[in-house]
This record gives structure tokens, C-alpha cells and sequence, in this order.
């Protein structure tokens, strides 16, 4: 069966495909290196079944892999509401304002929150936050009352902050999920979703690309909740996705297009790579520097500049990322590779199994 890139726009009931809970991954693999890996081959539109430290297998001296560098926050708080003693979980998303320590937040349940309340933190009531703006009809923005230095403030938010774990996972948290729930090349702080294709890299991993010559670039793409966030209208060209801060240095621009010259592979490691990598592209068609947010939204048909292959994990239907994904694998071969995924019994998601497409 041939399986040619669309040219028509596509719509969000395309994305639409039944997935069995089961699949929902709710725990890491056992080692990072060990999930199971479906190599997706566009050009002989040939699946492969592997295990991801295989890998290693498909790329050759001076190929590049692009990761993100970012790291996750602990930004879920829970607290209690002033007078009522309600217990409220508060989602730190970004922060606005440092020295007058302003955050957009997400709160749960939303109905019981409006403009003035408190809320308090901490076994000690030590950290107070006051509601002052509806941003969005889930969405506030706090201002957080401490006594202290800004440094201060900070470990108090790490302190009291769990590991931001999505809400489909339904255990309670672990203590291994602080350190799984983390890419090991972690660097920047400033996420509250893990850049999810990037766990199943082991150090040992990282350590045999590099003896085989494969060139690391790195670049720094805060994953805010944006990339998860429900697609509501049906014509995609009118969905708007939250921006979200991206950092791409000097030295990831030159290893980027020495092998962009040099027709070496270069592979984005996840979805959030890819959309860094596509939102500084020179009318050359080469990788610029970069330095403030992107809101790139990727979905068929779209023409890719910058990554001949990519590493993502498998992702819920409707999703912003499986249409990215769809984009560079192509609709239907896509729509195959998950009909097997499913069949094959494949874990999807954030600690689900890993999908390389070549």
C-alpha cells in the first residue's frame, strides 16, 4: 500500500481513533533504555519492532541528535481556601511577574475560586496566595504573600510542590517518579510537562552515541500545558496554541547546520524539539538562533525544514502532537503504525513506549 504525504488540510475528526485504557501507560519501564520501540521506515513504508537502546542501530558518525534541555518543576501545590479550609490543587503554568511574584495558575475545582479569596500552603500556613484575575475560564493569576528573598520563595514553592504528573495517571505519586519523570540531560528549569520522547535515554545510552560519533545539540523549550491542551474546533487553522519559551544557542545552530550540509541525519527528540527547531528557520532553510516564545502549531500538511527523522513517544487522540507527528510520518502510514501499536499492545504517553520515524 502506498501511503502519500496529504495535501488537503485536515480536520480534528481525523485525528480521531479508539484507544484502550490499558494503553495508557502508568508507570515508567523498568530501565529507560528498555521500552519498546516501533521504527517507522517513510520511504519503504516498512514498521520495524525493536527495543529503544536499538537506536543506536540507525544513525552514523557525525548524524545529530537534538534534545531538550529543560526541566521539570514540582508545580503542582495543593492548599486549603481561606475560611471554608476547601482543599484546592493549584498548577503553577508560568510566572509573570518575579519581583511581585505573580503566576498564572490552573485550579481545581475552578468553581470554588473567585477574585480575593486565599488560599494556604504548607502544614504551617508559611506560604498565603491571593486570587487577583480570571484569566481564562480555568485559569487565575496569583500573587504568592512570603516573607523572605526571592531565593527563599523559590524553595519554598520546591518544597511544598509535587512532581507534575498527568492527570491520567491514576496512582498516587511515587518516590521514583521524581527522578523518572525527568530526563537525565536535564538542565533548565522552567517545565511543567517532561519533554517525554527524551526518557528513555540512560546515560549508558548517551555514552555509546557519543563513542559512535553521533553529534548531541541541545536547545531549551519550556513544555507548558499548551502542548496537551484540548483541540476544540474542527478547522485546525483557527486552534490556538499557547506560547511557550524557547532557547536555541550558537553552538546548537552550528552542529544543526554543519549536518543539514553535510545531508547527515538530523532527528528532533520529540515533539517539542521539532516545533523549537521549526520555529527559527531562515529564508535559506537553515537553523537560526533563538531566544523568546514560540507558538508554532504543526499539523498536515506541513513541509519541514530543519529534522529528517524524529523520537516520539504515543500520543491520545486529537492531540496537537499526533498531529505534528502525522505531519512528518504522513496521515495514513501514521493511522497504520497506531492501528499496529494497538494491536501490538504498545504503551502510549508520557511513560509509554517509543515511535522512531525515519
Amino acid at each position: 500500500m502506498v501511503y502519500l504525504q496529504t495535501k488537503k488540510p485536515m480536520k480534528l475528526s481525523d485525528f480521531q481513533f479508539e484507544l484502550p485504557n490499558k494503553l495508557l501507560a502508568q508507570r515508567p519501564s523498568q530501565d529507560r533504555e528498555e521500552c519498546r520501540l516501533m521504527v517507522l521506515n517513510r520511504k519503504e513504508e516498512k514498521i520495524e519492532h525493536h527495543i529503544f537502546k536499538d537506536i543506536i542501530n540507525f544513525f552514523d558518525e557525525d548524524d545529530v541528535m537534538v534534545l531538550n534541555n529543560t526541566k521539570v518543576f514540582p508545580a503542582r501545590l495543593f492548599g486549603n481556601k481561606e475560611k471554608t479550609g476547601a482543599r484546592i490543587e493549584v498548577f503553577l503554568l508560568r510566572e509573570l511577574n518575579k519581583e511581585q511574584r505573580l503566576w498564572d495558575v490552573l485550579v481545581d475545582p475552578a468553581r470554588k475560586i473567585r477574585i480575593g479569596n486565599k488560599l494556604y500552603f504548607g502544614d504551617d500556613d508559611s506560604l498565603v496566595a491571593e486570587v487577583i484575575d480570571n484569566t481564562t475560564s480555568r485559569g487565575r493569576t496569583l500573587r504568592f504573600l512570603f516573607d523572605g528573598s526571592y531565593e527563599q520563595f523559590r524553595i519554598k514553592l520546591k518544597e511544598l510542590g509535587q512532581t507534575p504528573l498527568p492527570k491520567y495517571i491514576k496512582r498516587p505519586l511515587e518516590e521514583d517518579d521524581k527522578e523518572r519523570y525527568q530526563t537525565i540531560y536535564a538542565k533548565h528549569e522552567g517545565a511543567v510537562a517532561a519533554p517525554t520522547a527524551g526518557l528513555h535515554f540512560s546515560k549508558h545510552l548517551l555514552k555509546r552515541l557519543e563513542i559512535k560519533g553521533i553529534n548531541i545539540a541541545e536547545l531549551t523549550l519550556h513544555v507548558g500545558l499548551g502542548t496537551f491542551s484540548p483541540v476544540e474546533v474542527e478547522d485546525l487553522s483557527k486552534h490556538k496554541m499557547d506560547s511557550e519559551e524557547l532557547i536555541i544557542d550558537n553552538l546548537a545552530v552550528e552542529k544543526v547546520n554543519k549536518a543539514k550540509l553535510k545531508r547527515k541525519k538530523i532527528c528532533a527528540v520529540g515533539t517539542t524539539v521539532m516545533r523549537g527547531l521549526e520555529s527559527s528557520v531562515s529564508s535559506s532553510g537553515m537553523l537560526n538562533q533563538f531566544e523568546g516564545w514560540t507558538h508554532k502549531f504543526i499539523f498536515p500538511p506541513y513541509d519541514f525544514s530543519i529534522a529528517n527523522s524524529m523520537i516520539t513517544n504515543f500520543h491520545t487522540p486529537k492531540s496537537t502532537l499526533m498531529m505534528m507527528v502525522s505531519a512528518f510520518g504522513g496521515a495514513d502510514f501514521i493511522k497504520y503504525a497506531y492501528k499496529t501499536a494497538i494491536k501490538e499492545k504498545y504503551n502510549f504517553y508520557s511513560y509509554g513506549d517509543a515511535m522512531f520515524i525515519m
